[in-house]
């Protein structure tokens, strides 16, 4: 059958226009993409994904890093809190930087 590709012995002399357009037309379809910009739905939630993971996981593992650390020395300072704060100043400003970088533009530079 026509277009069928089991392997490299089995490829059919017939079938490379229709590999060819493929690819032109796959290649035709990035570039447009790349050339307008397109911002889809899921390309948005896909940047707010990235962008609240920069900011969430230096704030947990600054809290868990903390918890951990006032448990081994207890004292008058409450090092959780200090240590969350500290990775939530992290965190937006790894987010911050991202942006500035990216300019809202989901990745693309």
């Amino acid at each position: 059958m026509p277009g069928d590709f089991n392997g490299p012995g089995d490829f059919n002399k017939n079938d490379e226009p229709a590999f060819a357009q493929q690819v032109a037309a796959k290649a035709a379809r990035k570039l447009r993409a790349q050339r307008e910009g397109d911002q889809g739905v899921w390309s948005g939630l896909g940047m707010l994904g990235a962008i609240g993971w920069s900011v969430a996981a230096p704030t947990v593992g600054g809290a868990l890093l903390g918890g951990w650390w006032d448990r081994r020395n207890p004292g008058g300072h409450s090092w959780t809190l200090v240590l969350l704060v500290a990775g939530l100043a992290i965190g937006c400003a790894n987010a911050w930087r991202w942006m500035s970088h990216n300019g809202g533009r989901g990745g693309r530079t």
